[in-house]
């Protein structure tokens, strides 16, 4: 890896989830300086902000800035309005949902995080902006497929100076993008991920343990039950086991 002072620097959209803490060790592993970006903007599951306090300090990131944005004027989403956040979907069903987008949909909110990442790039002299997104194991969101990633990263080489004027390319970086969340898994734990700083709860108790209900959730722990290892946070329900099967007689 090399040293901060001669490292390329990068910008990441850190959440504090099990996907964007993956992809901050796998953009440091490729020894860029991040310069780490976390949202405020008035969803139920604060205490990811935390989380990804947390995580940006054991990193050692260049800097991690969390902004300040109230999607919740907007509403249109269970994540920023008094919406119930779905339990207990049957997880076999949500790819033939695929075009049904849940209501946990924030709507536009990747294409404004990634618009301020493009203004922290422009400034930070970053020709790679990191995101988490994931298009095999999530809920259906538009902002997470692979058509959307290169239609923002062609409006953003001709929005910028850099792209103007041919001095730098802007890239788009997903990583886990055809990931399953098993693998996802495998990759940051194979990188030193301590997973037990993430959270990934769309609707946490009072004192931050996941609900275990939730599709962020039951993915979560799907994910980890396929990669063979030990989901190292807390959940507020206990959780689903798997039935032994019978012995035939």
């Amino acid at each position: 890896m090399k040293s901060p002072s001669t490292a390329p620097p990068a910008v990441l959209l850190l959440s504090g989830g099990l996907d964007s803490t993956t992809v901050l060790a796998v953009a440091q592993h490729e020894g860029f300086a991040v310069h780490a970006l976390t949202f405020r903007y008035g969803q139920r599951h604060a205490t990811e902000i935390e989380a990804a306090k947390r995580i940006a300090r054991n990193a050692g990131v260049v800097q991690h800035r969390v902004i300040d944005i109230d999607l919740t004027v907007f509403g249109g989403s269970a994540l920023t309005a008094s919406t119930p956040v779905p339990k207990d979907r049957d997880l076999s069903a949500l790819s033939l949902e695929a075009k049904k987008i849940p209501v946990t949909y924030v709507p536009a909110r990747n294409t404004i995080f990634l618009s301020y990442a493009l203004a922290l790039a422009e400034v930070a002299g970053a020709a790679d902006i990191f995101i988490g997104v994931n298009a095999l194991d999530y809920s259906g969101y538009p902002d997470c497929r692979p058509e959307y990633i290169r239609a923002f990263e062609e409006m953003a080489n001709l929005a910028t100076r850099a792209g103007v004027e041919g001095t730098t390319r802007l890239s788009i970086r997903t990583p886990l993008i055809s990931l399953t969340k098993a693998a996802i898994i495998k990759l940051g734990t194979s990188l030193g991920v301590d997973y037990s700083a993430t959270t990934s709860c769309y609707d946490p108790g009072e004192n931050g343990n996941a609900c275990g209900r939730c599709d962020a959730c039951q993915l979560r722990l799907k994910g980890f039950s396929e990669a063979g290892l030990p989901d190292p946070i807390e959940y507020a329900t206990p959780r689903k086991r798997p039935r032994a099967r019978r012995m035939a007689r």
